[in-house]
C-alpha cells in the first residue's frame, strides 16, 4: 500500500480524489514543488519549501500550514512509504468551487496533495551524456512562479522526446532561457555561463547548489543570457534539476559539444555535487 499527502494528513493512496472543481483541475490555478531523496533524508528541503511560499505569494494563494509543519508533513510522507532514493512531488490549489475566474471567497480551502516515489539516480546520463534540441519558447512571462500550468513545458519535452533528444532547450528568438524542466549552462574558456535569476526562468534550486559549487572550485560565473550560437559553441553544456542532476549535453541538434564527451569542468561539478548528497544515516 502506498501513502500520500492530502492537506495535513498522510493517507492511503485511494484516498485521494479529484474534486471536478478543483481549480488546479480547471484552471492549474496553484503551485508544486519535487524535492529530492537520498538515502532517506530529504535534499535542500528549506530550500524548496521557501521557494513553494514564495511562488505561493506571488499567486495570492495563502498556505494554511508553516514552513515547519509542511516539511514535517514531508518528512512522514518519505518515512510512510520507506523511500531510500526518489523525489517528492506535491502541491497546493485555491481549492474546490463553483467555476469562476475570479478567486473564490476566504472560506474555500486550498487543497494541499503530495506523493513519494522510489527512483534511482540518473548514472547512464551523468556518465555518458545526453542529445537536446532546440525549441522556441512558448510559455508565459511568469516562469520564476513554479505553477501548475506546464502545457507549453509539456509541448517542447514531447518534441524534444519525438526527436530522440533528452531535452528541450528552450529560446526566446536567439536568446536560450532554460530547458523544459531544467536549467541550461554553458562552460567557456573556463567560465560557467547561466540566464540570470529573472521573471523568464525558474530559478532552480539545483541551479543553486552548482553555482555554489563552482564557487567552490573556483570556476568563475556569469550570470548572462546565452544565444544559441554562443550555447552550440560553448566547450561544455549542462543541464540540471532536481531528478536530472548535473547532466552533460553533449549534442544539440546534431551538433556535437566538446566532440561528444563530457567535459573536465562537468566532471568537477559532477563530483563536487555529489559532496553535497547526504550519506546513509548508520544507526
Amino acid at each position: 500500500m502506498g501513502y500520500s499527502l492530502l492537506n495535513d494528513r498522510i493517507v492511503a493512496d485511494e484516498e485521494v480524489v479529484v474534486n471536478k472543481e478543483d481549480r488546479g483541475y480547471q484552471f492549474g490555478d496553484g503551485i508544486y514543488e519535487v524535492i529530492k531523496v537520498y538515502n532517506g533524508q530529504l535534499f535542500t528541503a528549506d530550500e524548496h519549501i521557501d521557494r513553494f511560499y514564495l511562488s505561493a505569494e506571488k499567486i495570492r494563494l495563502t498556505i494554511p500550514y508553516t514552513k515547519h509543519k509542511l516539511h514535517q508533513l514531508l518528512h512522514e510522507l518519505v518515512e510512510a512509504n520507506e523511500i531510500n532514493n526518489g523525489h517528492i512531488y506535491f502541491q497546493i490549489t485555491r481549492g474546490a468551487t463553483a467555476r469562476n475566474h475570479i478567486f473564490p471567497s476566504a472560506d474555500v480551502a486550498p487543497v494541499l496533495t503530495g506523493a513519494a516515489v522510489e527512483a534511482s539516480r540518473p548514472i547512464t546520463n551523468l556518465e555518458n551524456g545526453v542529445k537536446a534540441t532546440f525549441v522556441e519558447d512558448i510559455r508565459w512571462l511568469r516562469c520564476d512562479i513554479k505553477s501548475l500550468n506546464l502545457l507549453g513545458a509539456v509541448l517542447a519535452k514531447q518534441e524534444a522526446f519525438e526527436k530522440g533528444c533528452y531535452e528541450a532547450i528552450l529560446h526566446r528568438g536567439e536568446t536560450i532561457t532554460e530547458g523544459s524542466s531544467t536549467n541550461v549552462f554553458g562552460i567557456k574558456d573556463g567560465v560557467l555561463y547561466t540566464h540570470p535569476a529573472n521573471n523568464l526562468i525558474l530559478k532552480g534550486i539545483t541551479r543553486q547548489v552548482i553555482l555554489t559549487c563552482a564557487q567552490e572550485i573556483d570556476l568563475p560565473i556569469k550570470e548572462q543570457a546565452m544565444t544559441k550560437e554562443q550555447l552550440l559553441a560553448m566547450d561544455e553544456v549542462i543541464v540540471a534539476s532536481t531528478t536530472s542532476e548535473v547532466t552533460p549535453v553533449i549534442e544539440i541538434d546534431g551538433q556535437k559539444i566538446n566532440d561528444g564527451q563530457v567535459g573536465l569542468w562537468t566532471r568537477k561539478l559532477q563530483a563536487q555535487f555529489a559532496t553535497k548528497i547526504p550519506a546513509p544515516i548508520t544507526i
